[in-house]
């Protein structure tokens, strides 16, 4: 398990993880941005607050992309079922 220094919001933190460096720092990017992006909107708003919003946004991101994967994968079954009823 190796370790990558990160920033977020100008502040450095450690982050331990089996993932390559770039990974890491890439999430590290991704989580800046969305601070950042709560910051532009409500400059005033404490790190903690544009932290939970970001968070909430975040996990909204990736709610949406499972239930499109779900529904996805709910169509390829059903045309998976289709071909075979027509072999049969």
């Amino acid at each position: 398990m190796g370790s990558v220094e990160v920033n977020i919001l100008g502040q450095r933190y450690r982050i331990k993880g089996d993932a390559p460096d770039e990974y890491i720092q890439e999430l590290a990017r991704f989580v800046d941005e969305k601070i950042r992006e709560i910051y532009d909107k409500s400059p005033n708003t404490v790190p903690l607050r544009a932290a939970i919003l970001s968070a909430l946004d975040i996990a909204d991101e990736l709610y949406r992309y499972r239930r499109e994967q779900e529904d996805l994968t709910k169509g390829i079954e059903k045309k998976t079922e289709q071909l075979v009823r027509l072999f049969d």
